[in-house]
């Protein structure tokens, strides 16, 4: 009994670190998405550099980040998760140690994109690792609060950015990180786990197909509002971005042990999922993107009074999410899910309803606070039924796969909201600004909405568990065999 009783305790620990570890990391990296965007003015007058130039310190990271998402987990699950996120964080702090000393923009934007490197590697190994320290029963309430830290993150990137911009240095937002990352890298080392995939080989020919592929949709996308998207470069990168889409998946139908096995999207759960996830990130991230500018802009608030009267909506997570996530133990995800996304769609579009150029903050606090809990609703039960509805051994790539997707999906919402507000307002006046808010937060709620409807394609919990136990049944044989092999 005391046998029993103490392995359990050590379980318990071992999955209250792994909580804490891959949370800080995971908060780290999702942060970097949004927290330079309210410094970029502060950036300019110290390093100088055109407009162009500050863009590509946002978009240097963003590109990185999603090209090689799928390959950072492809690396774990062959060489060792624990390895490769510990690798993944080490980059990433230092990266953001050069980034706060960088003497130009030039350097600015390199050391992003390193950061971004490390961050591809890092952020998908942050649920596989969790996943494998904790029990089944107990995970969607971990998930809750893995979940609300890192919507916290994304949300409050421009609260964090420009507070420390406004009252320290924008030197701060990148030494921010380098504190936290060494405090986790030597906890990783002696508190997680170490995990692995199946065991195959890299799939090379996939990960240049999928990460060329990424790489001309994302940069196309980033570049589309500002070079104009009839541009040459932006429409070549495009269509040649999509055309490597294409051949990654009919070369993963054919291959024998592909980086993304595209058997998986015959799954009902785990198609459903990540095109919720896709729509979602598309939804609320150009939707922040606009909203902070508007508050300050429009509004006349101070980055830190933006952010703070922001957060009904970014802080609710911290709130709602764990609770999400116990719920999802209880009657299962995929109702928490769509709940969460057709709040955040209402939220969305009570938003643009009243949105004005002299709008009072108590008009806007409904809609915050809608918007919170709905996004809160989303995080916890998402990470869930992603991992759920995937063979164990898969869990690496289909993480890889999910982050990717939502990072694709909040460029492609930035860039659509972007364009769709350049083209019925913009910045020569707050009632302009609002003539272009109001139509693209009415596109961000709508599809939302339509993330909502993915997500009630999905199978409920018993389904769920009857279809992937039959596929573990159809796949256990060849698995078995690669594995001896």
């Amino acid at each position: 009994m005391s046998e029993t009783t103490a392995q359990d305790g050590a379980r318990r620990g071992g999955a209250v670190w792994a909580l804490v570890i891959t949370s800080v990391a995971g908060f780290m990296a999702a942060l970097d998405n949004l927290v330079v965007t309210t410094a970029l003015p502060s950036i300019r007058e110290d390093l100088g550099g055109a407009l162009d130039d500050l863009e590509w310190t946002v978009s240097a990271y963003t590109l990185t980040f999603a090209v090689l998402l799928m390959f950072g987990a492809a690396l774990g699950d062959r060489f060792g998760r624990r390895r490769l996120f510990i690798a993944g964080l080490a980059v990433f702090t230092g990266a953001s140690a050069a980034a706060a000393m960088a003497p130009g923009i030039g350097s600015l934007i390199a050391a992003r994109a390193v950061q971004g490197v490390g961050a591809a590697v890092m952020m998908p190994l942050t649920l596989t690792l969790l996943t494998a320290a904790v029990p089944a029963a107990k995970r969607g309430t971990v998930y809750g609060i893995w979940g609300a830290v890192n919507g916290l993150a994304v949300a409050s990137g421009p609260l964090i950015g420009g507070s420390l911009t406004e009252h320290v240095s924008w030197h701060w937002i990148f030494w921010l990180n380098v504190p936290l990352g060494l405090a986790v890298l030597p906890l990783a080392r002696l508190r997680l786990t170490e995990s692995y995939g199946t065991g195959a080989r890299l799939d090379i020919p996939g990960t240049l197909l999928a990460s060329g592929g990424l790489f001309g949709i994302v940069y196309g996308l980033v570049r589309g509002p500002a070079d104009g998207w009839t541009d040459t470069v932006v429409l070549t990168a495009l269509f040649a971005g999509a055309a490597l889409l294409v051949g990654f998946v009919l070369y993963s139908s054919r291959a024998a042990a592909p980086m993304l096995p595209m058997r998986l999207f015959r799954s009902r759960a785990f198609a459903g999922i990540n095109a919720a996830s896709l729509l979602m990130f598309v939804g609320m991230f150009g939707s922040i993107f606009l909203l902070s500018q508007y508050m300050q802009g429009v509004l006349g608030y101070s980055p830190t009074e933006a952010g703070l009267r922001m957060l009904p909506w970014t802080g609710m997570p911290m709130l709602v999410a764990p609770i999400a996530g116990i719920l999802s133990d209880r009657i299962g995800g995929r109702p928490v899910v769509a709940a969460g996304l057709f709040l955040q769609a209402a939220g969305l579009g009570y938003m643009a309803f009243v949105a004005t150029a002299d709008a009072s903050y108590a008009v806007q606090l409904p809609a915050l606070i809608i918007s919170g809990i709905g996004m809160a609703l989303y995080f916890a039960p998402a990470a869930n039924l992603v991992m759920s509805s995937v063979r164990p051994q898969e869990q690496g790539i289909a993480s890889g796969a999910n982050n990717a997707l939502r990072e694709v999906g909040g460029a492609l919402g930035i860039a659509v909201m972007s364009s769709i507000f350049s083209a019925q307002g913009g910045y020569e006046s707050a009632r302009s600004f609002v003539d272009g808010l109001r139509p693209a937060l009415v596109t961000g709620s709508a599809v939302v909405a339509v993330a909502a409807l993915a997500a009630l394609l999905i199978p409920g919990r018993r389904d769920s568990a009857g279809l992937l136990a039959s596929a573990a049944e159809q796949d256990a044989a060849p698995v078995l065999q690669a594995t001896t092999r």
